[in-house]
């Protein structure tokens, strides 16, 4: 179980017997989307998933997916309005006009204001898209349509490769906030990200609220793309969302730019999850399609660390059944990613932390070691072991509960939870006292531990050590 599987929880996943059923399928993360709920939805929710975790014995991470800036269209005055590639419509607040014009409430004046002739815009997940033809001086927009489709009422609106100055965090997403770390979530993902300054907002928030968890960013905006290096430095996790990113770029770049963000996060060494549509068939059916199986194999040897489920196991008929077959294709993956693997040396210009888990897979492989075990308070070395997929099992020993639930994210990583440095101080003793009391571990298996310690200090300073041990 080294790819990582998150579940989206609705009312086909919602009791405590399909919950338990999903987690013993494989699900290390349970997602609670609050576009379609509030906190009060979700108490019992993750009562349930509390009491699950008891009984299975490993933690389970409970991520709040806020909803972020959707933005969408006003009631339209029609039930529907038939539109034909050609056709000039008009956009903007609601008001009485005297065009006989096809009309489309919008009420986001910001959103309004940035428009210029020759902007793109798409409805409806890209199902209908249109061009921007002229700002009139009644304060509306006049658009020509792409293509032949209907819209109706509250219709999502996005405007491809455009930046905007929304902020990724609406009033609604800083009470869902607050109430989410007041429930005791252990992730929060936040939606329509643009620039680093949405990550850092998110996690003032998160921090005034005297809780301290990982900040999954939703890759769905172009904008985000382009300032992926500076959004990595501050997120502890990336989503690439590819229904909005797919509406957002051209479809037949998707696939390539899947690929790029998921190199980079390798490098930077943060886990990255791909999501939306990947196993979608199995809302109705008890088999995915073979192209399915494709994108899901396809997604772990690029190096994902997790792959979610969104409908499938929301609101889909074989919820179970999904994760089930999700394992079985991440499985097969694996062990392709693994007879292809090349462990080559960080570049010169990384720090310790990457040589120190370079040296501690090369030893790894070189002893044959069954697992390598990494102490540390963050779980900062336990990532860096994971980006360079090593074919050893990963235990991650911390007396943190906060990166404990973050580390479901890594690749290939069993968190453990350990005892308070008080009882025994050097984090290699209390990583060779794992071992020796694992019944993962036969005598005379072999380990690699990283750990942190000054010499004659109970102060760890970060990872400065590697050992073979020998059981």
């Amino acid at each position: 179980m080294k790819t990582k599987i998150v579940a989206t929880i609705g009312p086909a996943s919602s009791s405590k017997e399909k919950l338990k059923a999903l987690a013993e399928a494989g699900v290390s993360v349970f997602r609670l989307n609050f576009s379609h709920g509030g906190a009060s939805d979700f108490v019992q929710i993750i009562q349930f998933i509390r009491e699950i975790e008891k009984e299975i014995g490993r933690p389970i991470t409970i991520m709040q997916d806020l909803s972020g800036p959707k933005i969408r269209l006003g009631v339209l005055p029609e039930t529907t309005i038939q539109v034909s590639k050609g056709m000039s419509l008009l956009l903007g607040p609601s008001a009485d006009r005297v065009d006989d014009m096809p009309y489309l409430p919008f009420d986001h004046a910001i959103i309004l204001e940035s428009l210029e002739p020759g902007d793109r815009m798409v409805l409806a997940d890209g199902g209908l898209q249109f061009d921007v033809e002229l700002r009139r001086p009644d304060g509306l927009v006049q658009l020509m349509a792409d293509n032949d489709g209907i819209v109706t009422s509250r219709k999502g609106l996005a405007l491809p490769g455009k930046a905007t100055k929304v902020r990724a965090l609406t009033d609604k997403d800083k009470k869902d906030l607050a109430d989410g770390l007041a429930l005791g979530v252990d992730a929060v993902a936040i939606s329509y990200v643009q620039t680093a300054d949405d990550v850092r907002e998110a996690k003032a928030l998160i921090a005034s609220a005297g809780r301290h968890v990982p900040v999954v960013v939703k890759l769905e905006r172009q904008s985000a793309v382009d300032n992926l290096d500076a959004i990595l430095a501050e997120t502890d996790i990336v989503m690439v969302a590819r229904g909005d990113l797919g509406v957002e770029c051209p479809l037949p770049q998707l696939p390539a730019l899947q690929k790029r963000i998921i190199s980079a996060c390798n490098r930077a060494s943060k886990p990255v999850i791909v999501a939306t549509q990947m196993l979608l068939s199995m809302v109705n059916s008890p088999a995915p399609t073979r192209a399915e199986t494709t994108d899901v194999a396809n997604a772990v040897l690029d190096g994902a660390d997790c792959v979610m489920l969104s409908e499938e196991t929301a609101m889909g008929s074989f919820p179970v059944e999904t994760v089930r077959y999700m394992r079985k294709i991440t499985t097969e993956a694996e062990r392709l990613l693994l007879t292809r693997r090349k462990l080559d040396e960080p570049d010169s210009d990384k720090g310790i932390p990457q040589f120190l888990a370079y040296a501690a897979c090369l030893l790894a492989d070189k002893a044959q070691a069954q697992a390598i075990v990494s102490h540390s308070l963050t779980g900062g070395a336990a990532r860096q072991v994971s980006a360079r997929r090593p074919p050893q099992r990963i235990y991650a020993l911390t007396p943190d509960p906060t990166t404990i639930k973050a580390l479901n994210f890594a690749w290939g990583v069993t968190p453990v939870f350990v005892d308070k440095p008080e009882v025994e101080p050097s984090h290699l003793i209390r990583a060779e006292e794992f071992i020796g009391n694992c019944d993962d571990f036969a005598p005379g298996d072999c380990a690699v531990i990283t750990a942190g310690q000054l010499k004659g200090s109970s102060t760890p300073r970060g990872t400065n050590l590697v050992k073979i041990y020998w059981k």
